[in-house]
C-alpha cells in the first residue's frame, strides 16, 4: 500500500503552528534535509515517520494523506510520566460506565468555558 502525502497540507499544518522548517524538523526529530524532501514531496515518509509528523504537527495521518478533511487529531497519546494527572484521569475512565464518562466530559466542559 503507498501512502500519498499531501505536502499542501503538511505546510498548512506548520505554518498554523507558526513554526519554521527548521524547528519543524528538530520537533520531528528528523534531518532537516529529510523534511525538506517530505514538504517538496520528492520524498514519501514512511507510515511510521507519517505519524510522528501528524502527533507533532497536532493533526492526523488520514488528514496528511487525503484519507479525511478534517485536520483535528484521531488519537491522543498520553505518557504516565509526562502527564501523571491526565494519565490518571484516562486510567479511571477507561473502564468506567458511561454515566461517570458523561459527567467528567460535562465537568471539563464547564471549567474549559471558564
Amino acid at each position: 500500500m503507498s501512502i500519498s502525502l499531501n505536502t499542501a497540507r503538511l505546510i498548512e499544518c506548520r505554518e498554523k503552528l507558526g513554526i519554521t522548517k527548521m524547528e519543524a524538523a528538530k520537533r520531528m526529530q528528523l534531518s532537516q534535509p529529510a523534511y525538506l524532501r517530505y514538504e517538496a514531496g520528492s520524498r514519501t515518509p514512511s507510515l511510521q515517520t507519517l505519524t510522528v509528523i501528524a502527533k507533532n504537527l497536532n493533526t492526523s495521518v488520514e488528514y496528511l494523506t487525503n484519507q479525511s478533511d478534517d485536520p483535528h487529531p484521531v488519537t491522543y497519546t498520553i505518557s504516565k510520566f509526562e502527564d501523571p494527572e491526565l494519565f490518571e484521569i484516562i486510567k479511571t475512565c477507561k473502564n468506567a460506565d458511561k454515566n461517570l464518562i458523561n459527567r467528567v466530559t460535562a465537568y471539563i466542559s464547564k471549567l474549559s468555558k471558564q
